[in-house]
């Protein structure tokens, strides 16, 4: 392992040993099942962050739980691109690009707060352009997919501290 410079490359085998070396977070990310009962107990990680789906079987998990290790599901980490899909469809549903029909009204607001401190006598140095242009498509995108997997995080952490359940499990009732 050891980074830099890294150039050797593992076989299947080799990488499922990897799995095996101790480290606070496993992302798990290549294949479904990687994480089973045969292996399961060799597992060193704290956490496991699951990028594949299914990549940890319900035996594995009950092993890992009773192990202390924290499981956070591939539904809850992997939504990222789902939303992200779902937001394009969305787009594409209404023809206009997000930001289309407030980019300018908001870059026009700031700009008219930057007047008023002006007037007051308030230097601001940054250039006009980088403090009052709107957000673009990709800012958009990008903030609506942070509060997409904010909101779900935390309504996963509730219902898991209230229901005294698993982060899957959590993540099942609140589906």
């Amino acid at each position: 392992m050891g980074f830099p410079g890294v150039a050797k490359e593992v076989g299947a085998e080799g990488a499922a040993l990897f799995m095996e070396e101790e480290c606070d977070i496993l992302v798990v990310a290549a294949m479904e099942k990687a994480i089973n009962a045969t292996n399961a107990h060799k597992i060193k990680a704290k956490i496991i962050a699951e990028g594949a789906n299914g990549p940890t079987t319900p035996q594995a998990e009950e092993i890992l739980e009773q192990k202390g290790v924290v499981i956070l599901p591939d539904m809850l980490m992997n939504a990222g691109g789902v939303s992200v899909s779902y937001f394009e469809w969305l787009k594409n549903l209404s023809h206009v690009g997000f930001g289309r029909l407030t980019r300018r009204w908001e870059q026009r607001g700031k700009e008219e707060i930057l007047d008023q401190l002006h007037k007051a006598g308030v230097a601001i140095t940054e250039p006009k352009y980088e403090l009052t242009h709107g957000a673009t498509e990709r800012d958009l995108v990008f903030s609506g997919l942070e509060d997409t997997l904010l909101v779900a995080m935390d309504e996963t952490l509730v219902t898991a501290w209230r229901l005294n359940c698993s982060y899957r499990t959590a993540c099942f009732v609140n589906a």
